[in-house]
C-alpha cells in the first residue's frame, strides 16, 4: 500500500492547474453571497391537530390493508388439508477465489489496460448477443 500511496502522491504532484483571476473572483463572490442574513430567523410552523389525526388514521388504514392483503394471500390450512410439508430452501454456495491486486505499472497504464479489457469484454458480449438473435 505504501507503493500505491507514493505513486498517487507522485501523480498528484505532476498535475499542473491554474485558476484564472476571473474564476477566483466568481468563486469568492459565490461563497460570500450565501451567508445568512443577520435579522432572519428560521421559524418553525406548528401544524394543527387535524394533520396529526389525518396522518395517524392513514397509518392505521395502511397497516390494516397490509395485514388483510397478507392474510388473503395465505391459504387456510386445517386438519383436512392434504398439503405436504414444505422442503427447506436450498441455498447454493459460491466458492470465491480472491487474490490481492498487484500493480505492475503506473496507475495510468493500469487504467488504460483495464479500459482495454472492458472494451474487449463488451465486444465479446455484443458478438454473443448477435449470435443468439
Amino acid at each position: 500500500m505504501d507503493k500505491l500511496a507514493k505513486q498517487l502522491r507522485d501523480d498528484a504532484h505532476r498535475i499542473k492547474c491554474s485558476v484564472s483571476e476571473e474564476l477566483d473572483d466568481r468563486i469568492r463572490a459565490s461563497l460570500e453571497g450565501v451567508q445568512p442574513e443577520a435579522g432572519q430567523r428560521l421559524r418553525r410552523e406548528s401544524r394543527s391537530s387535524s394533520f396529526w389525526w389525518a396522518s395517524s388514521l392513514t397509518g392505521v388504514v395502511a397497516a390494516i390493508v397490509a395485514i388483510a392483503f397478507i392474510n388473503w394471500q395465505v391459504p387456510a390450512s386445517g386438519p383436512d388439508s392434504t398439503e405436504s410439508n414444505p422442503q427447506p430452501l436450498a441455498i447454493p454456495t459460491i466458492q470465491w477465489h480472491t487474490e490481492t491486486a498487484v500493480l505492475t505499472s503506473p496507475l495510468e497504464q493500469e487504467f488504460e489496460d483495464l479500459q482495454a479489457d472492458l472494451k474487449k469484454a463488451e465486444e465479446a458480449v455484443k458478438q454473443d448477443i448477435d449470435r443468439l438473435f
